[in-house]
């Protein structure tokens, strides 16, 4: 079990999985004195609001928003592709928070999401093996020795790409881009184009008629400065350990020690041991952390993670990221959940319907029928409804982009429409119109689901 003195470093005493092995140690140590030299991302002042904001999500007065790219990419960086995931997230919680009928906390996988986990560290193409490609933060994707050979020097490039697109974020969130008036019609537009507009004209008319009514009585953009702000954070699997070890600050308020590549890390499923390098470097951080929880994740084992993870019982400091898969989330989430509550562990429990849904189509493509997301996201509703605790938010990989990698939706994207433009350089991701859609749709159970629990209350009166 993780214990001990801990310090930014303890990590390298413990095993460590899915980080690559580098032939240059000279190098790394360069790039590692070099990252720790240059000024954080983020700051802890920041990342104790976020804490702040999920500890309203896991007591059920906040909803989380969590979305972006699968892997940022070096080729892909532009201003107009952050910009159009930033617009879509704004677009949905814009959805969700009509629905939930409380605030919803952004938090994008932007600014950092570089490095990945892979099923297997070589890939055997013919007779050449070549390393994995794990992020651009780390190696290539062209199968050649060159390309996949693991360069830390990548690791100053995705820092700086980092810096350069939360300038931009910081920006528009701040900068009247988000305006909500902007954004509303922004969905109206969409609705006006969708397939399914129909199903969606009634919610956009009623969230249309409450800003009418907000402006008639005064409360605009130009007198309520919060109307055309927003709060967003970045946040990224905290996998490549060198690199979150070397943002690691000690904040001048607290003196406590806070990751500053990003507000919220989180640890993936293939890195959870509770005795591993990824679960120690987390634990000591005062960061907001997350942790995914798959099929295999055993009832005991959570609680001990948690303990470890959030030794004080924090609200807002865990994030349990559910990722079971539409055809085992039934099975498998309903006795973590029931643990959790039982031994009154403070979580916001978030549904990851992603990672679990991958298939391969019959044309050869890895992607994610939308019905699939759509239904694991349902069941996560419908299991916490029936233990009675807060489904606390979401997770998504998805893009602002125009791409076609998931299947289905109002687009009805078939196998033989995925080639037309796949552009992700690992998980498929929910294009724009795809996440619009699914974010009306649980937008709906979340009415639903606010209505249902109403009932009660209203008949005892």
């Amino acid at each position: 079990m993780a214990n001990g003195t801990w310090s930014p470093e303890s990590w390298r005493g413990k095993p460590v999985k899915q980080v690559p092995d580098y032939p240059d140690l000279a190098a790394l140590t360069s790039v590692e004195a070099e990252l720790a030299a240059n000024p954080p991302l983020v700051f802890a002042g920041e990342a104790r609001k976020l804490k702040a904001s999920l500890a309203e999500v896991s007591e059920g007065k906040a909803f989380l928003l969590q979305g972006g790219d699968c892997a940022e990419s070096f080729a892909e960086f532009s201003a107009n592709n952050i910009r159009d995931t930033f617009k879509v997230l704004l677009q949905m919680a814009v959805v969700l928070t009509f629905g939930a009928a409380c605030p919803v906390v952004k938090v994008g996988r932007m600014a950092g999401q570089f490095a990945k986990p892979r099923s297997a560290p070589m890939e055997k193409i013919g007779d050449v093996e070549l390393p994995s490609y794990r992020g651009d933060i780390v190696n290539g994707m062209n199968f050649t020795a060159e390309d996949r050979t693991p360069d830390p020097t990548r690791m100053m490039r995705a820092y700086h790409q980092s810096a350069s697109t939360l300038n931009l974020l910081r920006a528009f969130a701040q900068g009247g881009f988000a305006d909500l008036h902007q954004v509303h019609q922004w969905n109206l537009d969409f609705v006006a184009g969708s397939a399914q507009g129909e199903r969606y004209k009634a919610l956009a008319e009623r969230l249309d008629e409450t800003l009418s009514f907000m402006a008639a009585c005064g409360l605009t953009s130009e007198r309520v400065p919060t109307i055309a702000e927003t709060d967003f954070y970045p946040s990224h699997e905290g996998l490549l350990l060198w690199y979150e070890q070397a943002l690691t600050r000690r904040d001048s308020l607290t003196n406590k020690w806070y990751d500053c590549s990003a507000h919220m890390i989180w640890i993936g499923d293939r890195t959870r041991q509770i005795d591993g390098a990824h679960v120690e470097y987390c634990r000591g951080i005062e960061n907001p952390i997350g942790m995914k929880c798959g099929p295999s994740s055993d009832p005991d084992e959570l609680i001990r993670l948690i303990d470890v993870l959030n030794p004080k019982n924090e609200a807002g400091r865990l994030t349990l990221i559910a990722r079971m898969g539409s055809d085992k989330a039934m099975e498998h989430l309903p006795p973590l959940v029931r643990r959790v509550k039982a031994e009154g562990r403070k979580v916001v429990w978030s549904c990851d319907p992603m990672h679990g849904n991958v298939i391969k189509s019959e044309s050869g493509f890895k992607t994610r029928p939308f019905d699939r997301i759509l239904s694991e996201v349902r069941q996560f509703f419908d299991v916490h409804e029936a233990e009675g605790t807060h489904a606390g938010g979401v997770h998504f990989e998805m893009t602002g982009q125009d791409v076609t990698e998931c299947l289905g939706g109002a687009q009805e994207i078939s196998d033989a429409d995925l080639s037309a433009r796949y552009h992700t350089h690992c998980d498929p991701r929910l294009n724009g119109a795809q996440a619009l859609e699914l974010a009306f749709l649980i937008a709906e159970e979340l009415k639903a689901g606010r209505v249902g629990r109403a009932r009660p209350s209203q008949a005892a009166e």
